[in-house]
């Protein structure tokens, strides 16, 4: 296995199942035919400078580290160390969004019965059986990288991109077979209503959506001809996710009337109102346990990623030694348990929300606020290092020169400003009680993430450095610099 290099497609494959998520196409959905604006508009202002940023900054810095390497050698360690931690408390925050989706998949399997007449009748239950679904990925993440790889492959096949599929499948033999549909067709209903700023802030989920996509990364040393294959892989990966994301969304919208769209059941309701119509209602609960599959593949992807890059940064000397802890297996441990009871503190937290919409749309803000704030680090990270750092050999240059620059890695760090700013504000769509509250809320957590890792590093010590050789993170620059 040490000598098999990735290739352009392998490549490109990682990327779409790391990023590509169906939790996420109800929020959109709301929208109708106009949901294609929002998907392309995101696609151009926000993935596609990601995408040529990451393949810049990957290619210019392979060393180890990902968004920490590069935000550090522009800004330092600091705030490269603010930027991994951030990496990390994303995936916390947004863990209880996915198992409840993995919940929602099993109680459909009663589809008389709504989640949230599940939860209100007995809320015990329903927080025991999502931790258990979360525990249990926890436990396959403990052992080890070759478990918790194909467990992700695997699942994410079977729940994730053949859902995927199914849906797009059976959205394209709807439509033509003429059947009515629940949107309104035509050029017209393509352009969004924007008399209602309120209305956008849903929107903003699907900067989420394309969240992820500079993960491969860490990939770079087991590519072959990194140079070239890297970008045309960003590229391929990022055509194929945006054409998913909009297939499935309108294929859900379709079935489904906006009004009765539902951010936790959807999805479910669809394939159950394509199966019905088909005479296949069987299928029902077979996707359902498939999408719980699915979102188990997901959890291992994202439980042993950023914790494995966490952890090499903290031996480092950016994290006390009770964090640097490894297991027989390699992984680490301590930060995975400590993972672990801040979801389980959340998940118990949607016992006392109103709804699970409210909980759902409010982790989900938070967790693309804690997202945004790394990706402004990482344009201006690019930005920044091309005026300060220009004679690195940088294998792949955004196109351009510094007019290239601007429009790209600009264009991309004003957009995420804005969408930052936006997803401030609470949605018209869901009910989500007081709007101060929710403000507090996204105020607060987004404050605590970003403070947390500062605090930290404020704190370091000496002994706080492991002296690992065998994993040791290259020096900042040229030379070796002390931790400042």
């Amino acid at each position: 296995m040490a000598g098999i290099k990735l290739g352009i497609i392998s490549l490109a494959t990682i990327n779409v199942i790391a990023v590509f998520d169906l939790t996420g196409i109800a929020a959109q959905a709301e929208y109708g035919l106009s949901a294609i604006f929002y998907y392309l508009f995101a696609a151009l202002f926000f993935l596609v400078p990601i995408a040529f940023v990451a393949a810049e900054l990957a290619t210019s810095w392979p060393e180890q580290g990902g968004v920490f390497r590069w935000v550090g050698e522009a800004f330092g360690p600091r705030w490269g160390f603010v930027a991994i931690f951030l990496q990390w408390g994303n995936c916390t925050i947004f863990f209880p969004t996915m198992l409840t989706f993995a919940w929602v998949s099993l109680a459909y399997i009663n589809p008389n019965l709504t989640l949230d007449a599940a939860l209100a009748s007995n809320r015990a239950d329903t927080v025991i059986a999502i931790l258990l679904i979360f525990w249990l990925a926890v436990v396959a993440t403990m052992r080890g990288i070759k478990t918790s790889s194909t467990i992700s492959v695997v699942c994410g096949l079977i729940g994730t991109i053949i859902p995927g599929l199914i849906l797009i499948l059976l959205g394209f033999l709807y439509l033509g077979q003429g059947n009515p549909v629940q949107i309104q067709l035509g050029l017209e209903q393509l352009i969004p209503d924007f008399t209602g700023f309120s209305s956008l802030v849903l929107a903003t989920a699907v900067f989420l959506d394309y969240a992820g996509i500079e993960m491969s990364a860490v990939h770079i040393r087991d590519t072959a001809n990194p140079q070239k294959n890297y970008p045309l892989a960003i590229a391929v990966s990022a055509i194929c996710i945006v054409a998913i994301f909009i297939f499935t969304t309108l294929a859900l919208s379709l079935i489904i009337p906006v009004a009765k769209i539902n951010l936790t059941q959807s999805l479910l309701i669809a394939f159950d109102e394509f199966f019905h119509f088909y005479g296949i209602s069987w299928a029902g609960p077979l996707v359902a346990c498939a999408l719980v599959l699915g979102i188990i593949g997901q959890l291992t992807v994202w439980l042993a990623g950023p914790s494995s890059a966490l952890v090499v940064i903290g031996r480092a000397g950016y994290l006390p030694p009770w964090f640097h802890q490894l297991n027989q297996h390699n992984v680490p441990s301590h930060i995975l348990l400590l993972q672990g009871l801040i979801v389980t503190f959340l998940v118990i937290a949607f016992a006392i929300l109103p709804t699970v919409q409210a909980v759902f749309q409010i982790l989900t803000q938070l967790a693309s606020s804690v997202y945004l704030i790394i990706y402004i680090l990482m344009f201006s990270a690019c930005i920044y290092l091309r005026y300060t750092q220009p004679n690195i050999k940088r294998p792949f240059k955004i196109p351009g020169g510094k007019v290239g620059l601007w429009l790209c890695a600009g264009t991309g760090l004003l957009s995420t400003i804005t969408a930052f700013c936006i997803s401030l504000f609470p949605p018209a769509q869901i009910v989500i009680g007081s709007p101060e509250v929710y403000l507090a809320i996204l105020l607060t957590g987004t404050v605590l993430f970003v403070t947390t890792p500062l605090i930290i590093y404020a704190l370091r010590k000496p002994c706080w450095d492991a002296h690992d050789t065998s994993a040791r993170l290259e020096p900042f620059g040229k030379k070796a610099r002390p931790l400042i």
